[in-house]
């Protein structure tokens, strides 16, 4: 049955955090307070987002609001990017952040404690046309895939991080912690990959500890990318020494990577890889199955409406 195509379609992805139901509560508070027309639905893993979101596209939702993180609306933009144009362009999907990550939301301005403010700036229902990145590759089984992401895609080193980031803040909750933690288990792990990698016409044939592709802050790797240009950052990181590595990783924390000189940035549509020793490859803070051989990353231009802050 279609639904009044002012009203809200909410998707709330709970954190695997102390009380994640008074969460909604609070939410919930708000938008009544705020006199928001919605349904809602929670999702009860990882794997049911992809189908609840397309549950609301087919009950006619035209407004889909994402509680929770990078990986949630990752999930949501690539269902949406399964429907046909003239049904996605009926549709604006909106974030109120809510996850172990929260890059792309952060990009814009929207942060975990401000409910209110979250909510008053989706109610005023700014629209603006952003870019996504698409990874074109192979599966294990050599079938032609692909998958869309908001942020970036990491390769190797920081991919590994990412993860173990992700792992640890389920165990200790704090961001900060889990990066800390997240970077002395990296000690333990392999720092460089040989790589071969084609950007704007050059080829980078060699030894790299990681390469992130962002359509935006890419987790602090990319932090000039904007996803609304039809361009992608690319930051190419060689291996520096132990000294020029740990000032990287200061670099990093304080929002300051591409002044490290080991950091190498580009500006393309299209990134052709060779990951010829299968470094992990992560898209929106979430591991993606290794890609089979060779894959191109490029960017797909003004394919998603997107709420932004008012």
């Amino acid at each position: 049955m279609a639904v009044n195509e002012n009203k809200w379609g909410i998707l709330y992805c709970p954190k695997n955090s102390f009380r994640p139901q008074k969460r909604w509560e609070n939410i919930e508070k708000v938008l009544r307070s705020e006199r928001i027309d919605f349904d809602y639905v929670q999702s009860e893993s990882t794997g049911s987002v992809e189908r609840l979101v397309k549950m609301m596209i087919n009950n006619g939702y035209r407004t889909l609001i994402i509680i929770g993180g990078d990986s949630a609306l990752n999930d949501a933009v690539n269902c949406l990017m399964q429907t046909e144009k003239e049904v996605r362009d009926q549709i604006a999907l909106g974030v109120i952040p809510n996850g172990m990550m929260n890059d792309f939301a952060h990009f814009w301005g929207f942060q975990e404690g401000e409910i209110e403010r979250s909510v008053k700036w989706l109610k005023e229902h700014r629209v603006r046309k952003i870019d996504l990145g698409r990874i074109n590759y192979k599966n294990k089984h050599g079938e032609p895939c692909h998958r869309y992401f908001l942020n970036c895609i990491n390769i190797g080193l920081i991919a590994t991080i990412m993860n173990l980031r992700r792992q640890t803040r389920h165990i200790v909750g704090s961001r900060t912690v889990s990066y800390v933690i997240s970077f002395i288990l990296m000690i333990f792990q392999r720092l460089e990959y040989k790589m071969h990698l084609k950007i704007n016409g050059e080829s980078i044939n060699r030894k790299v500890m990681t390469v992130c592709v962002g359509n935006a802050l890419g987790y602090g790797q990319t932090p000039n990318a904007v996803p609304y240009n039809g361009l992608l950052d690319v930051s190419v990181v060689y291996h520096p020494e132990m000294a020029q590595l740990i000032e990287g990783i200061y670099l990093f924390v304080r929002g300051k990577f591409l002044n490290h000189k080991s950091v190498h940035p580009y500006r393309t549509k299209e990134v052709q890889v060779r990951n010829e020793e299968k470094a992990l490859v992560g898209i929106d803070g979430r591991l993606l199955n290794s890609p089979l051989g060779e894959y191109t990353i490029r960017v797909e231009q003004e394919v998603i409406n997107f709420l932004i802050p008012a």
